[in-house]
C-alpha cells in the first residue's frame, strides 16, 4: 500500500536511529513509501530563552549536532543516491561506534558510501543546508507541534514514536496504520523490560 510521509531526525537520537533503520530498509525494499527525512534539532529546542537560533551562529558555534544535520542535509539534497547509507552511517558514529559527530567522522562516513567529502563540505559550506535546517525545523514546530525524535508525520498527524528496538519495515506500517488514532494519546511502559 502506498505511503506518503515525514519523520524527524537529530543523529543524537538513538530513539531516531532505530525507527530511520526500519525506514532505509523499507525503502530499499521497494515498500511503495515517499519518505520525507524532516531534521529536527535538539539543539535548539534546548537554546534558552533570547539566545540567537543555531542556525543564527557562526558555523564554529552551531555545535556537532548541527552540524551532523548539515552534512546529512547537504547529502539528502545534493547527492540524493547515497543519503541512506550515509544518514545510517552518520547515527552509526554516535551510537554504535561511541565517537562524536565530529567533521573527521563525518568526512569518513561520506567516503565509505562513495561520495567525494570534499564535495560534501562544500555544500555545506554553502549555507544551503543550515538553512534548510532552519525552514523545516521551524516548519516541524509551527505545522505539526513537534517537540523530539523520532515523530512520524502524515497529513495533519504527527506521533513522537520510541521503540526500543531497530524498526523493521513492517513496524513502520504498523505504526503508520494507527497514526490517526486519535483515541490514543499515550502508550508508554511504566517499566522497560531489560
Amino acid at each position: 500500500m502506498p505511503r506518503d510521509f515525514a519523520i524527524t531526525f537529530d543523529y543524537r537520537c538513538p530513539f531516531a536511529r532505530h525507527m530511520h533503520i526500519g525506514l532505509v530498509a523499507g525503502l530499499r525494499d521497494g515498500r511503495g513509501w515517499t519518505a520525507r527525512f524532516l531534521p529536527f534539532s535538539l539543539d535548539q529546542v534546548h537554546v534558552p530563552e533570547g539566545e540567537p537560533p543555531v542556525w543564527d551562529r557562526p558555523p564554529e558555534g552551531r555545535g556537532t549536532g548541527v552540524r551532523a544535520l548539515e552534512w546529512g542535509l547537504a547529502v539528502r539534497d545534493s547527492f540524493p543516491e547515497q543519503f541512506g547509507e550515509f544518514h545510517l552511517r552518520v547515527f552509526d558514529i554516535r551510537h554504535v561506534h561511541g565517537k562524536r559527530l565530529i567533521e573527521e567522522e563525518l568526512r569518513s562516513a561520506a567516503s565509505e558510501v562513495g561520495l567525494d567529502p570534499d564535495a560534501v563540505a562544500k555544500e555545506v559550506a554553502s549555507d544551503r543546508p543550515i538553512q534548510a535546517l532552519a525552514a523545516e525545523h521551524a516548519e516541524a514546530v509551527d505545522r505539526w507541534a513537534v517537540f523530539g525524535v523520532p515523530t512520524l508525520i502524515q497529513g495533519d498527524d504527527a506521533v513522537f514514536v520510541r521503540l526500543m528496538r531497530p524498526a523493521t519495515p513492517d513496524d513502520i506500517d504498523e505504526l503508520l496504520s494507527n497514526i490517526h488514532r486519535t483515541d490514543l494519546n499515550e502508550f508508554k511502559r511504566t517499566r522497560v523490560p531489560r
